[in-house]
């Protein structure tokens, strides 16, 4: 097959979610309870700007004195050492100012940091399938930061200069009404001009941080396959999509500059036009006797003082606007519902009983339907289709398999098709059939990653959906098909479901997976680094270490995703030597691509594009279900 071209648009992540271009705006309102979780510093801040606002304006009016006293040839006495006093006061209240909102602006972010991520890791398990890992750590780390350009550039600060303004804007009234008049024209038109202009701002900082987004989540694609990416010589197109979303975060980056670029000036422009009419219309006055000199100085330096805080408000009103196009983003995930949610509600809806029966099945699917949410873009058929094994290699298994159009459903399309079986108390079941059949989807409802659209889940006679999920999953390992480890060491991935255990258990669960040989060759045992996604261990020993972290946990019941498809066949055999020692006394429900590891299984259960095709031992299936019957003569079990 024909490479493609270099000139082709670059694709999209299958796993991309489609939006729009302009996400949700937030509100001022919605900012607010941010900045209040550090009230009192604030409060504090605004005294001192209070205080500093009235340090520089006693400046003007005892400059204007001391021109008085000079042109009368009088004595300054302590006038100059005045006027010093209170410009060193300004400047150590604004340093202290600054430090103070610095530390508050962190603060904020920290917060809101802390409010998304505790929020972002409880949302539902559908948010995840449907959103780019990269844009979520965009949200914490990216626009989390643009918050803390509301303190620090001026927002608070704007307090002290609104008082300074207003303050300015009396003196200079006091001094000469005219003159106020004509620059107090120029102010009106440099505020219009900027209150339009940050309007723009706010979408284009959203536009902005929005292609941020697809740039960390093209980033962290590229970066978290590139064995994948070197190996398929995909590396140049993969360079070329990460940069097409570098230049679209450039040019969303440049037009918000164009529009701050306009912001910027206004105040200078206004500042310098004010200057040369005061400075023009000012000396005519004098000239006439209207004014004094001493008042014509005074007058400039409260205009200059008047025009300072306009600035700061400028700047206060871009940043804020660009802070809440970021917040925007913030609070689309903080709004989500979270993953329990909805639990009451759906708690009342099933009519099951609430106490767990000593008889019934551990686990019962009663005529399950389910279809993956709207929007969302993994399929079983895509956990499956990772797997090493698969049950449908070969001819004649291809020959049972549906076509690939049919394998892949999309969301909306039933995956799972009036399932019905059950799994027995200290029993194994197994779960066999091709690619697409549903077996990953099952172990998922069970953990209650997802809900069935009808029919009714049972864990020893109760309906899932009345537990809290944290009982229910307290009760459950589960070992997923792409054997995740985390990056941290040894200890840290055993810990994870287990935060108690002692170092003697966890050196006691490695030797029942065989990872005594992990532990010898690293002097660091149980504190030896894994690295990012393991990718220090082996494929097969990153299975035994999820295994590992499972049974270490020891729940009464274990869900293993083809837990040996990783392995070799000596460790295979070691690997069902180590879940026999553990299995009594507890299910297991096992997917499974190679029938050799599951034909001692208590119950095989045979799924079928979404169906049960058969249930019973490996020789009753055999002889009566002909799915299976090929699938073992494939595999030379018959």
């Amino acid at each position: 097959m024909s490479s493609p071209s270099t000139t082709r648009p670059a694709r999209r992540s299958p796993f991309a979610k489609a939006r729009q271009e302009d996400g949700p705006r937030a509100r001022f309102s919605e900012l607010l309870p941010y900045l209040f979780e550090h009230k009192r510093v604030l409060w504090f801040v605004i005294g001192l700007s209070i205080l500093g606002s009235a340090a520089s304006l006693a400046q003007p009016l005892l400059v204007s004195q001391v021109i008085g006293v000079v042109e009368q040839g009088g004595a300054l006495d302590g006038l100059v050492w005045g006027l010093i006093a209170l410009v060193v006061l300004s400047g150590i209240i604004a340093g202290y100012q600054h430090y103070l909102l610095q530390r508050t602006g962190e603060g904020v972010v920290l917060s809101s940091r802390r409010r998304l991520v505790a929020r972002m890791l409880h949302l539902p398990i559908s948010e995840f399938d449907t959103r780019r890992t990269g844009d979520l750590v965009s949200r914490v780390g990216s626009d989390t930061t643009l918050l803390r350009a509301v303190l620090t550039q001026g927002l608070v600060e704007a307090v002290g200069g609104a008082i300074t303004f207003i303050g300015a804007l009396i003196a200079m009234l006091i001094i000469d009404p005219v003159l106020l008049g004509l620059t107090s024209l120029v102010i009106a038109v440099s505020i219009v001009t900027v209150t339009l202009l940050s309007m723009r701002i706010r979408v284009a900082s959203q536009r902005a941080q929005a292609k941020v987004g697809d740039l960390a989540a093209s980033v962290e694609r590229a970066i978290s396959a590139v064995r994948t990416v070197r190996a398929s010589n995909a590396t140049t197109r993969e360079i070329a999509t990460i940069d097409a979303d570098a230049t679209g975060a450039w040019d969303a980056g440049i037009q918000v500059a164009r529009i701050s670029a306009l912001v910027v000036p206004v105040a200078g422009i206004a500042m310098q036009v004010s200057f040369l009419v005061v400075l023009g219309v000012g000396g005519f006055r004098v000239a006439s006797g209207a004014i004094t000199i001493a008042s014509l100085v005074a007058f400039i330096l409260f205009l200059f003082m008047m025009i300072m805080p306009l600035g700061q408000a400028f700047g206060a009103i871009s940043a804020t606007n660009q802070a809440l196009g970021a917040l925007g983003r913030i609070q689309e995930i903080i709004n989500l519902p979270l993953e329990d949610s909805a639990d009451a509600d759906i708690a009342a809806s099933v009519s099951t009983p609430g106490i767990a029966s000593a008889g019934a099945a551990a686990i019962e699917f009663d005529d399950v339907v389910f279809a993956y949410p709207s929007g969302a873009v993994k399929t079983d058929t895509d956990d499956e289709a990772r797997s090493g094994s698969d049950l449908d290699t070969g001819a004649s298994a291809q020959s049972l398999s549906p076509p690939k159009h049919d394998q892949r459903n999309t969301a909306g399309e039933p995956v799972l098709r009036g399932v019905s079986f059950t799994a027995a108390h200290g029993q194994r079941t197994a779960l066999v059939g091709p690619s697409g059949a549903g077996k990953s989807t099952i172990l998922g409802l069970i953990e209650r990653f997802y809900d069935p659209e009808a029919g009714a889940i049972r864990f020893g006679g109760v309906d899932i959906r009345t537990m809290p999920r944290t009982t229910l999953r307290s009760q459950i390992g589960y070992v997923e098909q792409d054997a995740p480890v985390l990056a941290g060491s040894l200890r840290d991935n055993l810990l994870l479901s287990s935060p108690d255990a002692t170092d003697e258990e966890c050196i006691r669960v490695l030797h029942a997976v065989n990872l005594t040989e992990v532990l010898d060759r690293n002097p660091q045992g149980l504190d030896a680094a894994v690295g990012e996604d393991g990718i220090m261990l082996s494929g097969g020993e990153r299975q035994r270490l999820a295994i590992a972290r499972a049974l270490l946990a020891a729940p009464p019941i274990l869900l293993l995703d083809e837990s040996t498809s990783s392995l070799d066949g000596v460790n295979e055999q070691k690997m069902r030597l180590a879940i026999d020692a553990v299995a009594e006394d507890r299910t297991l429900i096992v997917i499974a691509h190679r029938l050799s590891t599951v034909v001692d299984s208590d119950s095989i259960v045979v799924l079928d594009h979404g169906r049960v095709v058969g249930t019973g031992t490996h020789s009753e299936l055999v002889a009566s279900v002909p799915l299976y019957r090929d699938l073992a003569k494939h595999q030379l079990l018959v």
